[in-house]
């Protein structure tokens, strides 16, 4: 399974950014998205399983579109401090697969 992650940039604080994550095939179990900001661990902060989504920053969304094999992550009213690498996990036959990353710039 590869994992395909864009969206990522350079956004004024407040502003909004989409996350994308496209997966070479039809996922059925977790997908998610972690970041890691600089010189910090890695942060779980939604995920989303054919039970439902649960959101662990309240600002962000996460969504998928199993007809295009894509989950989104939809960021709001974003901070400087939600600058990171964002990872997009999927969990597939007890096996699990990491985007490459994509960065997220929040300026002040």
């Amino acid at each position: 399974v590869q994992l395909v992650e864009s969206g990522g940039g350079l956004v004024q604080a407040g502003g909004s950014l989409r996350l994308s994550c496209a997966a070479s095939r039809s996922i059925v179990s977790t997908m998610a998205w972690y970041r890691r900001a600089a010189g910090k661990q890695r942060e779980l902060v939604a995920k989303i399983t054919s039970s439902g989504a649960t959101n662990y920053v309240s600002r962000f969304t996460i969504s998928r579109d199993n007809r295009k094999n894509t989950v989104y992550l939809q960021m709001t009213s974003l901070k400087p401090e939600d600058t990171a690498v964002y990872y997009c996990y999927a969990s597939f036959e007890y096996t699990d697969y990491w985007g490459q990353g994509t960065q997220v710039t929040v300026s002040s």
